[in-house]
């Protein structure tokens, strides 16, 4: 996430990284523990949301995104907090690996404003093909995939792109969407 954030950086993205509780309490006592519950994490995003607003006032352009679990709850966010002007999602978890009954894009319809994933070809989370036979439920999210990419963007040695070149054309994509979906430019 760390190099994601510089990668955006250098796009001309701001960035403002936060840790979910749960995380919190890992990097505190060093003992590993799941996520918290949905609520509890879109409660501790919605109050990033409100400091960051509060910050830079109400009219700033706000995307909100996260990589994984974190995207999720961006998504999750966005569909029910005014004030949100597009999500990003750097991986997302569409379903756990192997479990193909268990889709998590239900509330994808009702997010009212453009979102962005960003996925590895090669994503246990869902790959091409999987997600092609959902398109019709995926509303109006765009998905867009980074060759050889896994779910932490590592690509197989013989693409000769590293995890870094596909982070960077995250960012360099993200920016893409930004100009377009978000501020309305094409330039």
């Amino acid at each position: 996430m760390e190099a994601l954030a510089c990668a955006l950086e250098q796009e001309g993205i701001a960035c403002v990284r936060f840790e979910f509780p749960y995380m919190q309490k890992r990097r505190d006592d060093g003992r590993k523990r799941p996520p918290d519950r949905q609520p509890k994490l879109l409660d501790c995003f919605s109050e990033v949301v409100d400091q960051v607003k509060g910050a830079l006032g109400p009219d700033i352009r706000l995307l909100v995104g996260g990589k994984s679990m974190g995207g999720r709850m961006a998504s999750i966010l966005a569909a029910d907090k005014p004030g949100i002007d597009g999500v990003v999602c750097f991986g997302y978890p569409f379903h756990p690996p192997g479990k193909l009954d268990r889709w998590r894009i239900d509330h994808f319809s009702s997010i009212p404003v453009p979102m962005l994933v960003l996925q590895g070809t090669r994503d246990p989370f869902g790959k091409p093909d999987e997600v092609r036979e959902r398109v019709s439920e995926l509303g109006g999210v765009s998905v867009q995939w980074l060759e050889g990419g896994n779910h932490d963007y590592s690509a197989p040695v013989r693409l000769k792109r590293s995890q870094q070149d596909l982070i960077d054309e995250a960012a360099s994509e993200t920016m893409r969407f930004v100009q377009q979906a978000i501020i309305g430019r094409t330039d």
